[in-house]
């Protein structure tokens, strides 16, 4: 079997009973030109609430070029940062781990080689912002099933070590994807490894940080 089939083979698994995507909408952010949206996604799993990255909740003078605006997790009144019980980095480019420090003493499962990357090359994300005070990492070594039906899969492009997030629903797979593609194009003509592992899997819909909604592939009679 291919490393991706082996991939893909240890992504699939039983289906939870109705799993709820909820994106929420946390900065934006200048990119070519035009605003871009950042997204956290929240998973209500029967045993537990489950975080997809943290966002932004402060400025830097490293993305001032960027124009950040901010909406953080800490200042929307209808999110309660007490009801999330465990949280996962796709990877940790400065967007999608600027929130971790509001969850001190929760787990946050990232990828070895990301945090790696993250603590030791330079110029690769903001370094004070993985390293904030209280937080807690749980390395991960590959593919890990973190509660029935939700499972974490490297997939590799964006960074060398970044994953994605595998809901077995009925419907099929939903992917909380991150950075893993930024745009629909990317996974309409799939080319990194783990663009590809996202296809092969046949997914249901794909939710990515930096669209406002769901990718779901072409088939026959859907409009």
């Amino acid at each position: 079997m291919s490393d991706l089939g082996a991939q893909v083979g240890k992504a699939r698994g039983s289906a939870v009973s109705s799993p709820t995507v909820t994106p929420v909408l946390v900065a934006e952010l200048l990119a070519e030109g035009e605003r871009m949206p950042v997204y956290v996604h929240v998973i209500d799993h029967p045993d537990a609430r489950v975080l997809v990255d943290t966002g932004m909740t402060q400025l830097h003078p490293a993305v001032a070029d960027m124009d950040p605006r901010l909406d953080p997790l800490s200042e929307q009144v209808d999110f309660d940062l007490a009801s999330i019980d465990l949280v996962i980095n796709t990877h940790l480019h400065f967007d999608h781990c600027g929130g971790n420090r509001l969850f001190t003493g929760k787990p946050i499962y990232v990828q070895r080689r990301e945090l790696d990357d993250a603590r030791g090359k330079d110029d690769y994300t903001i370094r004070e912002w993985v390293e904030a005070p209280g937080v807690q990492y749980v390395p991960v070594d590959g593919p890990l099933e973190l509660l029935p039906g939700l499972r974490l899969v490297p997939a590799a492009g964006h960074t060398p070590g970044s994953q994605v997030l595998v809901v077995q629903a009925s419907g099929g797979p939903v992917v909380i994807a991150g950075d893993t593609a930024v745009f629909f194009a990317e996974l309409d003509e799939p080319r990194t490894e783990g663009q590809r592992l996202i296809r092969a899997l046949d997914p249901e819909e794909v939710w990515l940080s930096h669209e406002h909604e769901p990718w779901r592939p072409q088939r026959e009679g859907r409009v």
